[in-house]
Order: C-alpha cells, then sequence, then structure tokens
C-alpha cells in the first residue's frame, strides 16, 4: 500500500472502489517547524474520466488498484477510435481522443513501448513511452548561424502536434519529443 508521499505520475491507486491514475504531483512544504508536507495530487478516473484534485499529507495510505499492465502496439485510427495491439495475444483494444487525454499527438502507426492498462480486460488507457520520434512536417524555414541555445518557433508535426523549435531546424527533419512535457529533445 503506497503513502501519499511514495506516489509518483502514472501510478494506479484505488479510491472509493474505482481505479484512479495520479496525473499530477505537487509537494509543498509548510514554513512552520513540526508541520507536515503537503502533497497535492491531481488524480484522474480511468473510467469516467473525472479529475479529482486532492491534498493529502504524507502519510496517507492508498490501496494500489487491481490493474494489469500490458506491452501493446498502436495499430491504427478507426474513424474517431484509436486501435492498440497487444504485444503477447494479439488481441485489439480501441480509446476514444477523449480518454486518451491529450495523448493522441504523439501517437503514430506502429509505435511500441506502450503500456496498456487494463482492468476486467477492458482498456482503460496507456502510458506512453518516455520519448517519441517524429518528422517535423511545417515550420519556418531554418536560419544560418542560429545556435542550439538560442531562440524557438512553433514547428507541426507529422501527427498534428504543435511543439517549439531552435531555429535552426528544418521541415523534414526528425525530432525527438519528451511526451510527458511536451518538449522537444533532439534530433533524432
Amino acid at each position: 500500500m503506497p503513502k501519499a508521499s511514495e506516489l509518483k505520475k502514472g501510478a494506479i491507486v484505488e479510491i472509493n472502489g474505482a481505479p484512479h491514475a495520479v496525473r499530477q504531483v505537487e509537494a509543498k512544504s509548510p514554513s512552520s517547524r513540526g508541520a507536515s508536507t503537503l502533497y497535492k495530487i491531481r488524480f484522474t478516473n480511468l473510467q469516467t474520466g473525472q479529475k479529482l484534485d486532492e491534498s493529502l499529507r504524507g502519510d496517507n495510505f492508498f490501496k494500489e488498484a487491481d490493474c494489469i499492465r500490458k506491452p501493446v502496439q498502436f495499430s491504427y485510427k478507426d474513424g474517431e477510435t484509436f486501435i492498440f495491439m497487444d504485444l503477447e495475444d494479439y488481441s485489439q483494444h480501441g480509446l476514444n481522443p477523449e480518454e486518451l487525454e491529450g495523448q493522441a499527438g504523439y501517437l503514430y502507426e506502429g509505435l511500441e513501448g506502450i503500456t496498456a492498462l487494463l482492468v476486467d480486460g477492458k482498456l482503460l488507457g496507456i502510458e506512453l513511452p518516455q520519448s517519441v520520434t517524429l518528422e517535423i512536417v511545417d515550420t519556418a524555414p531554418g536560419i544560418k548561424g542560429a545556435t542550439a541555445t538560442g531562440r524557438t518557433k512553433p514547428a507541426t508535426l507529422s501527427t498534428g502536434l504543435e511543439v517549439q523549435v531552435p531555429e535552426y531546424l528544418e521541415p523534414g527533419e526528425r525530432i525527438k519529443v519528451n511526451t510527458t512535457a511536451g518538449k522537444f529533445i533532439s534530433r533524432a
């Protein structure tokens, strides 16, 4: 049973009998002596999609949700539904854009390294790999002499995602993007 102080982003715990995923953890240390650190945690109910904000002391306990994690691959998009294939038994599961909560911009056909969160055989959510490689489709032309630590410009990627990239990058180049922060990491 994890404590509130041990929770990390992506952890799955049970609250009121429903599985919840930890989306944000923020620690607040009070200035007075003897006061305990408070943890402001944002949960998302994996069944309904509702968000839940809680302020907790570090010694509050949570029950781990009965959740199975399986490796999956993003196969294709069928209308509005994103289809994932289980890499162990080749079964397919679908998620709507609302259930993905902003993760759709990182998905492209054949993407591996995704972890599916299954409860009672039903796909409730996914965990993306730490970074993905995407191609720049549209951005302003590169500037000669632009430095790597210089200014940035917006770039649209092959999945429709928009990120800030250094000025020296041009359309057609492949870049690595951090999936948790949504930021440019490096050229691929």
